[in-house]
This record gives C-alpha cells, structure tokens and sequence, in this order.
C-alpha cells in the first residue's frame, strides 16, 4: 500500500518501519503486519507464560516496553536487530535459551523475526489484549461518524455571496470566514487550463486550445473547456487508471512465477470505457461484482462487457509455488481489495480475529469469505501446472459449443454455494465455526435470502450499491475530491474506520454523497461539481496570514501545487515531443502460452515498448515498469488509494540520461526546427508550459542553443547533425524543469 509521505518532526527521524513501509513497496503497513501475522502467534505461543501477569523468566510480552526491558536474562529484543535479540535466538533454539520447547515452525520465526527487524511496531493503544473478549457493537461505534445515514446538510451561509460558484464553495468559505481567513485569488487563465486538463484527462493542453480559451471572454468559456475535456477519450484513461490503482490491476498473476495473463487488458479497458461513457457508479460496482450473474439476465449485447468486469475480482493476486493450493490468500487479498476500495474499512484485518479498532468480527470476515469461496476464479498457470483454464466465454452457454477458440475474459463465475467455516488464527487448516453469508453487522448483518442458490455475488453487489450504505458513496467522492485537490476531505481514503483520520469538512463530505446519489451516482457530474467551483479556480499562491493560521491549508484556503502522476509526467513527454499515440491499447505481446516455462526462480519479466499512453503499458504485478517505479508509479500488488511523492537523484538522471526522454527531445527539437527560427523558443515554451517564453528565457535559451553547438564543434560533432542534438539538449532542460512535472 502506498501513501503520500509524512512530514518528518524536526529533530526526530522517521521510525524505521514507516522507512520500510515506503520505500519497500513489498512491505505492508506495520500496524497491519502486526494485527495479522504476529499478534495471533503472541497470543497463541507466548501469553500463557509471558502475560495475564505470568513473567516466566521475568520476561512479560504484554507490552512493547516490557519486551524491550526483558527479564532475567536481560532484554529480550532490540529493534531493527533481530540477530542480536534474544528472543529471535531462542526461538530459533540458537543458543542455550531455547524456548518454547518445542521449536516453533520456520514460518512463525521468521514472521517474529520480520517482526524485531520492522522496528517491534506495537498497538497505539499500549498493551496488547491477552484475552479476547466477547465480540459485540457497542453503541459508541454504532454511532462513528462514517457508519452513520448519509444526510444532505443545509448550504452554509457565507458573508461574501460573491464568491460561491458551485454548492461545494460556502462549506469552504464558512469554515475560512469562522477563522478570519480569506480564500487566495483566482488562478490566470493559463494556469488553469494547464490545471483542468490534466487533472481531467492527464495530458498537457495544446498551444491552441490556450490561445482560444485566453481569448474566449464568454461568461460561459470555462464551462465549455470542462464538457470538451469530458467529453474526450482522453477522460477515462485518465480517471479509469485512478480506479486500477484502487483495483491493483495487472497483466500478470502475482504468484512465484508471476504467470502473464493475456486477457487481463480487457477488464483494463472495460474500466476506460465505463469512464467515458459515465456508467452510474452503482452500476459499475454491480457489475464488477456480479457482472456474470448479471449477464445472465440480459440484454444479449451486454453480455460480454458484463462478464470482463469481474476481472476485478478476478484480478486478485495469485500466491505460491502452485496457487491453488494457497487460494484462501486469494480470497483474503480480494476481500481486502472490495473492503477497502468499495467500503474504505479495512475489513481483512479480521482474517485472524477479531478487528481490534472496528466493529468488525472474525464471523464477518468469514460471512464474507463463504461469498468469494462460492465463486469459481480463473486459474492463469503456474510453475507447477503451466496451462492457464477457467477463463470465462464471452458468449452465453447456448452460443457456445465445443467446435467454435470463443473469446474469453479473466474473469469469474459461480463456483459451488456454500458458507465458510472460520480460520482460526488465519489458518485454514486449523476451522471453527461457520457463520452464515451475510454482510457487515455494524452496517445491517443482513443475511442472503432464504432459497438463495448462487454464491451471493449479487446480493453483495446491490448491498453495496445500496443508496442508504452510509460508506459507499461517501468513499467514492472522497477518492473524485483527492485526485482533484491531491488530498482527501478524509486523508486516509481507503480507511474511513476508527485508524482512519477524521473527515476535515464533514459536511461538505456529506453534501456530496448524497449529490452523488441523487444525480443517478454520475462521476462526470461530480467533475462538474469540483472544477467549476471557485475552490478549485484558486490560485497556488502564498499569504503570511493564511500560512500562520493553516500551513497544512487543511482549510482550502488556496490550490495546493502538485507534481504530476508518473504516467501524466510520460504522456506529456510523448504529447509535446509529438509522439503520442492516441489510439486504444489492446493485448500485449506477450510470448506463446505454449512455450511458458516460468519459474520461480526464473520468473516472467518482460518490458514492452510503446508510443501510447501510459495506462496501455504492461503491468506486471512482482517488477514495476521501470519508469512508473521511478516516479511512484501504483504498486500493483495491493490497492493503492494514493501515490505517494518522493523526490530522488535519479529522477533527476532520468531526464539527463535516459533513453527514453532523449526520443521525446529529439522529437521536440524536430518540431521545433520546422518552424521559424525566431519563434523556435517561444514555441518550446507554448508546447511545454502552456504559455509564451519571457524575454529572459529567449536570451538564456539563445545562449545556452549558442554554447552547445559550441561544445557540440569542439566534440568534433558533424555539422549536420549538431543543431538538431543542441535542440535536443535544450528540450531536456525544459522536461527536467520543475515547471514542466508540477501543476499549479
């Protein structure tokens, strides 16, 4: 999982799991690694000596400071070292102290190994719960914020009635007038077409459409630059790849092998499409989750569209040597996929028991998981059986016969209805009791009918889309708001529970949800909403006084500047250099299944060149694409609801040495050397930033043009090719610029 960086506290250095946590993207939250792997290993080997006020030895593990403090043999870890622990030592019976007496298996170690090495992450909350208690709701949590009704709040009333454009700007400006703060000045008309059409199509805006819109004076000229951008293709490439980062898509398998799966591209662009075309969002979650049984139901056209969708539950990560025999990790990771996106709760924090922050028993986690182990996944190969099977047809069974290669999707179908019995401490071989399918108790418990024969896929999916499920909406426009302004209303997007931070405009949040559910759940009309609003129109500018009160602008007193996506950063070399291909993306090629001999050890690992966009781009899910990773592209392997943004010497390199942006500056320098000298730097500046050179960037680009052919002569250079590489060089100074990978 990826977040944006914290800010470190002066004086102090990051904690070295929170290092980990985001700069190994393999590695999972700390907090979550401990709720699920050690905490049930603790409580299972450890706490009947150590804990309920047993001190065997001394040593009580109830607590992180009674670890590290030890007992008698002195203490019993040192984090970040667990070679030197002790307690690692005699886990591992490496030395005289060997405890327990039975040595624990290999994986167990190793966990409390990663553990010590991770820093000992411990609760917030202190000592651990040795026991566990009776699961029940209390009122308390019954009443949090984000498990409440969804409630339409009455607009604010503000002083200065000018300033609202949209319903979104009063709830900004009440809170700013309570504190004696002014919101920042419009943004110039340049700078916020450069802003509105990469945030809504992830490209830069050709010198003609600013030129036309600098000189459109109509009232309603900006209106008309919001329906151009939504109506083009561009649009749901651009949003869609928001949702496959949230989906944690990818063309290949994820397991030891990480197998390629061909049909993978075309849940991908089910995605896009469903963006362009403003599919309801309700509808496009019922069909993610039920699209087959749906299909099933008509009409015959929809068919197939119905059936790829499911790629997103079928897209959930593969694990081990051979797959289906770690299918209940495939099922956990789609479950914590769903809960996460859909819900924004982190409901597979109860796989091993009980969730120790929300109202979210280890019976629900396993009502759940009797849906998903209903349900019949695609198998895309492995090192032990190499052939891909249970890819779905894209026909319905009366139009399918063994005679006619029929198209098929990765996807999934109806497997054998069944509830699932629940693992103890997360194992599945280790079964409890067998709650019945049904959904979260906090948010109703209901259970599937009575004379349900499916897997409850459907049921699940119209609970989901339920306009009275207080999360589901409410999550939504939080992740349209982030991408917009770069931070949630609620700045843990993917975690609205009791961890989760606490929404900054809860009103605001709420007003809209349910504008978004009662505007037929349309995403475009959400656009709208945010973009013509006079919040989003702000300048990025400074102001002392705003700055004193709110130096985080949690208030939205101005527009924060934003670096660029890694793919918004690799399209808009492509565009300006002239190089786009802006034709859809299909299938990738990938070599013959027949010839398919990977290993774990000798894995898939494939790098396919292209001139279209970046979401076209093969995916793997074990080996970013080497430019996304460089750029905080999405880690494939886990839902990622926000990039985070690092800034490294090798993003610097890149522009300097890579091949890739000496192509896109060849192109540039190309298109440039077609038009007249006199306007080549003026141009340069127009295609790169969206606005014309000053007249200090003509005289230091014709300076620095004049020292490289210079150098280029004394390199002994041929003079025909000298002006085309000073251009080049030239171009990479304005790709590197800061101007050019931020948006204001």
């Amino acid at each position: 999982m990826s977040f944006a960086m914290p800010s470190p506290i002066p004086g102090r250095a990051l904690p070295l799991a929170i290092l980990l946590a985001l700069f190994d993207p393999s590695a999972v939250l700390a907090s979550d690694f401990f709720e699920k792997e050690v905490r049930p290993i603790l409580a299972e080997r450890c706490f009947s000596c150590h804990a309920n006020g047993k001190k065997k030895g001394g040593l009580s593990l109830a607590s992180r400071d009674s670890l590290l403090k030890g007992g008698d043999s002195g203490p019993a870890a040192i984090a970040g070292k667990p070679d030197e622990s002790l307690l690692i030592k005699a886990l591992r019976h490496d030395g005289e102290l060997k405890m327990p007496r039975e040595k624990l298996p290999a994986r167990e170690v190793a966990i409390l190994a990663r553990w010590v090495k991770l820093g000992l992450p411990w609760p917030k909350a202190g000592p651990v719960l040795v026991h566990e208690p009776a699961f029940r709701i209390t009122p308390e949590q019954r009443a949090f914020w984000s498990f409440l009704p969804v409630k339409a709040p009455p607009i604010p009333a503000v002083k200065d009635a000018t300033w609202p454009r949209t319903s979104v700007d009063p709830f900004i400006l009440a809170r700013l007038e309570a504190r004696g703060l002014r919101p920042a000045a419009g943004a110039d008309r340049r700078t916020l077409l450069r802003r509105v059409t990469f945030d809504l199509t992830g490209l830069p805006p050709a010198p003609s459409e600013v030129e036309a819109f600098v000189a459109d004076r109509a009232p309603d000229a900006y209106r008309k630059v919001v329906e151009r951008l939504l109506a083009s293709p561009a649009y749901g490439e651009h949003w869609g790849r928001h949702w496959l980062d949230v989906a944690h898509y990818a063309d290949t398998a994820g397991e030891t092998a990480d197998f390629p799966v061909p049909a993978a591209w075309r849940y991908r662009n089910y995605v896009l499409d469903a963006f362009n075309a403003d599919k309801p969002y309700d509808e496009f979650l019922r069909e993610q989750i039920a699209g087959d049984v749906l299909a099933g139901r008509g009409p015959r056209k929809r068919y197939a569209e119905r059936v790829i969708a499911t790629g997103f539950l079928a897209g959930a990560r593969r694990f081990g040597y051979d797959p289906q025999n770690y299918h209940h990790l495939t099922i956990e990771d789609t479950l914590d996929t769903v809960g996460k996106t859909v819900l924004g709760l982190t409901v597979a924090c109860a796989r091993c028991h009980d969730h120790k922050y929300d109202p979210i028993s280890q019976a629900d986690y396993y009502a759940l998981y009797g849906i998903f182990s209903s349900t019949r996944y695609p198998f895309p190969g492995s090192e032990e059986n190499k052939k891909p099977s249970g890819f779905v047809p894209l026909l319905p069974p009366a139009e399918t016969s063994r005679e006619r290669a029929v198209e098929r999707a990765y996807a999934v179908g109806e497997g054998k209805a069944g509830n699932a019995r629940i693992h103890k401490r997360g194992d599945p071989k280790l079964l409890g009791d067998e709650p019945p399918r049904r959904f979260l108790e906090v948010l109703g418990g209901q259970r599937l009918p009575a004379g349900t024969t499916g897997s409850g896929r459907l049921q699940l999916a119209d609970w989901l889309a339920d306009p009275k499920n207080p999360l589901t909406a409410r999550v939504m426009v939080n992740r349209v708001w982030l991408h917009h302004f770069g931070r949630g209303l609620v700045s843990t997007p993917s975690d609205f529970g009791k961890q989760g931070r606490r929404p900054t405009h809860p009103e605001l949040l709420d007003h809209l949800a349910a504008r978004f559910v009662s505007g037929g759940w349309s995403i475009k009309a959400l656009h709208r909403l945010l973009v013509l609003s006079a919040t989003y129109q702000m300048a990025s500018v400074e102001d002392e006084k705003n700055q004193a009160a709110d130096p985080q602008n949690e208030l939205w007193w101005r527009f924060d500047r934003r670096r660029l996506t890694a793919e918004g950063i690799r399209d808009a070399l492509l565009a300006v250099g002239g190089g786009l291909d802006r034709s859809p993306g299909g299938p990738h090629p990938f070599p013959p299944a027949a010839s398919w001999g990977f290993t774990q050890h000798n894995p898939f690992r494939a790098v396919y060149a292209t001139d279209r966009r970046s979401v076209y781009l093969m995916t793997q899910r074990t080996a970013r694409h080497p430019f996304l990773a460089l750029f905080d592209g999405a880690d494939p392997s886990a839902s990622t609801p926000q990039r985070s943004v690092t800034t490294v010497p090798t993003q610097a390199l890149f522009f300097l040495n890579n091949p890739f942006v000496h192509e896109q500056s060849e192109r540039l320098a190309r298109r440039l050397l077609a038009g007249p000298p006199p306007a080549r730097i003026d141009r340069a500046h127009r295609l790169a930033f969206g606005r014309p050179a000053t007249r200090e960037e003509r005289r230091e680009g014709a300076d620095y043009l004049r020292e490289s052919l210079e150098a280029l002569a004394m390199e002994g250079v041929p003079a025909d090719r000298r002006e085309l590489a000073a251009w080049a060089s030239y171009a990479r100074t304005l790709f590197a610029s800061n101007e050019f990978i931020y948006v204001d």
